[in-house]
């Protein structure tokens, strides 16, 4: 397997994401690097799919995806992924910190036949007291249009309208109509196998339908600022999470827990 611990990119590149609100880079990962790492996340996510009911009986967010968290505490290869130094350098870079804290995973797997991702935004979720976040969106294979990769509204994490709508079929409506009366442009575009999307936090995001035979498979990594504090949080969402993904953290406080370790450097 690739052991490269670093992957350096350009201030083009930073600026662009900067203003973009997302960044695509490709050969992140390679091919045999994709293959080891979806055995293992397929052996995790695909024996929860016999836990859920038949896709047309669930709501929109069931139909979008298989979603699972905190896979790297599973499996010692998946962790491999999540605590990659490669990502996390990215991560440091495009967030302009010091230090990469681990926020959370995330298996995101779209079954054929499966629904869109609504519009919506991540951050409104997160008791996070800075804007230093970044995700990374892994696809285990090449993502043609039909599979639904992500798409962005780039330049929309400067939005502060919509930035409450949780995830559904009103943020779906709703964003759709808000973003449609902004100049900011949609971006949809492929995924080729390797590249690899890193998002803000406040960015707007969707993904269309799974038009394909064969399930849309993506991990993500939530990255944050090594110093960040738990805010106060505004909302249930904020509370769950709190509860979930940083437990014991203490507001005020840099979320320091055992399971947001340093991951870079």
């Amino acid at each position: 397997m690739n052991t490269i611990a670093s992957f350096p990119i350009s201030n083009t590149v930073i600026t662009r994401y900067k203003t973009q609100g997302y960044i695509k880079l490709k050969e992140v990962f390679n091919r045999e690097e994709l293959t080891v790492f979806e055995k293992k996340l397929d052996a995790i996510v695909l024996k929860e799919k016999t836990n859920l009911p038949p896709l047309e009986e669930r709501n929109m967010y069931g139909k979008a995806f298989i979603q699972l968290g905190n896979l790297w505490k599973q499996d010692l290869i998946v962790k491999s992924l999540v605590f990659s130094k490669r990502i996390a350098h990215i991560a440091q870079q495009l967030m302009e910190v010091d230090s990469v804290r681990l926020y959370h995973d995330q298996a995101l797997y779209k079954e054929a036949s499966g629904g869109i991702t609504p519009w919506h935004c991540d951050q409104q979720y997160w008791p996070l007291a800075s804007d230093k976040t970044v995700t990374a969106w892994i696809p285990l294979q090449a993502t043609p249009l039909e599979m639904g990769p992500l798409e962005f509204s780039a330049g929309s994490q400067t939005l502060l309208q919509g930035r409450n709508f949780e995830i559904g079929v009103e943020s779906e409506r709703e964003l759709n109509s808000i973003l449609s009366l902004t100049d900011f442009e949609q971006h949809r575009s492929p995924f080729d196998i390797g590249e690899v999307s890193f998002h803000s936090g406040w960015i707007f995001h969707r993904a269309g339908a799974n038009e394909s035979s064969k399930i849309r498979k993506v991990m993500t990594v939530i990255f944050m600022d090594g110093e960040m504090k738990l805010k106060n949080p505004e909302n249930q969402n904020q509370i769950q999470d709190w509860e979930k993904w940083c437990p014991g953290a203490t507001i005020g406080k840099i979320i320091n827990s055992p399971i947001n370790p340093i991951l870079y450097p």
